[in-house]
């Protein structure tokens, strides 16, 4: 490239600089008052929008604790499986996140507060959703608490709401099973109950063979017991071996030795039923067994039932506040400074390329070539 090239082109991008800041130097007194006055034209419609106040309540959600039970628990031998596979569930935090945001919550706030008349609104949907782009619900990731934020234009209802949110979310925590204690409570309240009613069977059935307290000798009493505890523990195993199945490959050594476990109790049984075939002893021997079995079962859920009541109400889904949502003493929006400034810095912008969109427009038509060449486009245009 020779010399000459590079003095043209370097005095074109002059030129294309020097086209666009001169007419925004011609016209700075039309830039700078029309950005003011768009600046005060939204300064004034500020005023008129409604204030906007924001209450904001802080609390820490349930911790998941170890459980009380724990020691006991693993005294009652192959039972401890199922307690070790509810202590492995637990609750995040946003768990605790996503019920403050459930629409049950936020039916209870819409008719406690009246919503549908404050957001003057006839769909239960439409409340809803007004309510929550007026709530947010944040959970910080390094410190775990739970901030709810609720804007209103009521200072004291947003206070109340906010509060609300955490009563709520107490309510919901005391329906629902969330924490490990819970869930041992539910899943051993339904096996109590099970094994309520094959006990209630069992003895009927044991009532109806004839059975009374001196048919059969202190041997054959020692064998029925010995085999409902023998029972007991196989029905454990089995159901310990399920747990771990739904975990471990069968190939693991837990595994392994449960199965190992289980088929030793199951030969136990095994022998113990066919001796008991071998004597043809009377039928009332084997529905004492089935009762003293339900019996033991019993016994050992009722247990783990009362255990897990216990860690239930020591953890009692405990939910501490730190911060208590109060009335704002100073609204939150509309920001009226900081909508004057945007409005002003646009206008500017819009202004500006205006000013040099028009100052282009008109260099450009006072050119021959471009002249001719805008006269034919509108003939073209007439034309069509």
């Amino acid at each position: 490239m020779r010399d000459d090239d590079v003095t043209d082109a370097a005095d074109d991008g002059a030129t294309d600089l020097l086209d666009v800041i001169l007419p925004l130097v011609q016209h700075w007194r039309l830039l700078l008052s029309g950005a003011l006055m768009a600046a005060l034209a939204t300064l004034g419609i500020s005023f008129a929008m409604p204030k906007i106040y924001t209450s904001r309540t802080v609390f820490l959600p349930p911790q998941q604790q170890q459980s009380a039970a724990a020691s006991a628990i693993a005294q009652l031998g192959a039972l401890s499986g199922l307690a070790g596979a509810a202590a492995g569930i637990k609750s995040p935090a946003d768990q605790y996140v996503s019920l403050l945001q459930s629409a049950t919550v936020a039916d209870r706030l819409i008719d406690e507060f009246k919503l549908m008349e404050v957001y003057d609104l006839e769909l239960r949907f439409q409340a809803r959703r007004e309510l929550a782009e007026n709530v947010r619900v944040t959970l910080g990731k390094k410190d775990g608490l739970i901030t709810v934020e609720v804007d209103d234009e009521d200072p004291q209802r947003a206070a109340d709401m906010a509060n609300r949110y955490v009563d709520e979310l107490r309510r919901l925590t005391g329906q629902l099973a969330l924490t490990e204690a819970q869930q041992r409570r539910v899943f051993f309240e339904e096996q109590l109950a099970l094994t309520r009613d094959r006990l209630t069977q069992a003895q009927q059935s044991l009532q109806a063979s004839g059975f009374t307290q001196g048919a059969l000798r202190a041997d054959a009493r020692a064998s029925a017991e010995g085999y409902a505890r023998l029972r007991a523990e196989a029905t454990a195993a089995e159901v310990k071996l399920q747990t771990l199945r739904r975990n471990l490959a069968d190939g693991t050594p837990e595994v392994q030795q449960a199965i190992t476990v289980l088929g030793a109790l199951r030969a136990q049984l095994a022998k113990l039923e066919a001796s008991h075939d071998q004597s043809g002893g009377p039928d009332y021997v084997s529905k004492f067994r089935e009762f003293k079995y339900q019996e033991t079962l019993f016994d050992l859920f009722a247990r783990q039932y009362e255990l897990a009541r216990l860690d239930e109400s020591r953890e009692g889904a405990l939910i501490q506040v730190v911060d208590v949502a109060k009335p704002a003493e100073w609204k939150s929006r509309p920001k009226r400074a900081l909508l004057s400034i945007a409005a002003g810095v646009v206008a500017l912008l819009l202004l500006s390329a205006f000013v040099v969109v028009r100052q282009c427009w008109r260099t450009a038509t006072s050119r021959p070539e471009t002249a001719a060449k805008i006269a034919s486009f509108r003939a073209a245009v007439e034309r069509r």
